[in-house]
């Protein structure tokens, strides 16, 4: 089991920055995949970005240039780096874990941390 808690979030103005953290309750070196996800009102819950084990990342289209996704494993924290935020960013971010055991994914997602860009 790993708990994740994501701070960072806020209200900026568009082409603002911000920087998530997910905080996670357990080393973080061996999980396959950590991940943000994010969920906008009224629509389905999107891919952000992940980060994997070995660090290779993968990003939404829409948020490639603009969004960076790291990991520093000695603190147990996933962040992700924002910049040029518009309007349709405004979303809750959640924290993803994904592991694979062998034979099942386990799945942990944190309560996620509102992001808000507006002028």
């Amino acid at each position: 089991q790993v708990q994740l808690v994501e701070s960072g979030g806020g209200l900026v103005q568009p082409g603002g920055s911000l920087r998530l953290s997910c905080a996670a309750s357990r080393s973080i070196f061996s999980i396959n995949y950590m991940g943000w996800h994010r969920q906008a009102p009224g629509k389905e819950r999107e891919l952000v970005a992940t980060i994997t084990s070995g660090g290779s990342t993968n990003y939404a289209d829409s948020m490639k240039g603009r969004f960076a996704i790291s990991r520093d494993n000695a603190k147990n924290t996933v962040y992700l780096q924002m910049i040029s935020l518009k309007p349709e960013d405004t979303a809750v971010y959640y924290c993803n874990a994904a592991q694979w055991d062998g034979s099942n994914w386990y799945n942990y997602w944190g309560q996620g941390t509102q992001v808000t860009v507006s002028s």
